[in-house]
């Protein structure tokens, strides 16, 4: 392990990094690294309040992006679908 990643603060601690952006009609897009949070908003000033908020308000925490950028719905959508099961399996169990 490197002295860098010795000093590095555990992801656990670390704020969530945020990428903000247009896309091609002119929205506003937020979206997190790992794609589990974000969405369109119609200013840049509502984008920036919800990262903030979101964030802990860590502005540190936030990546404007240049160009075209479009909100990916379809990143985390196994992992999703994975989570969504978990309560029927639990319940099932019981049921059992």
């Amino acid at each position: 392990m490197t002295q860098d990643q010795q000093d590095e603060p555990p992801s656990l601690f670390r704020p969530p990094l945020f990428m903000v952006g247009q896309d091609r009609k002119g929205n506003w897009v937020v979206q997190d690294q790992k794609g589990a949070r974000g969405g369109l908003f119609v200013s840049r000033e509502a984008a920036l309040r919800y990262v903030r908020s979101e964030n802990g308000f860590q502005p540190q925490a936030v990546v404007m992006v240049s160009g075209d950028f479009e909100l990916d719905t379809n990143r985390n959508a196994a992992a999703s679908t994975r989570r969504e099961n978990v309560p029927d399996l639990i319940n099932r169990r019981r049921i059992a």
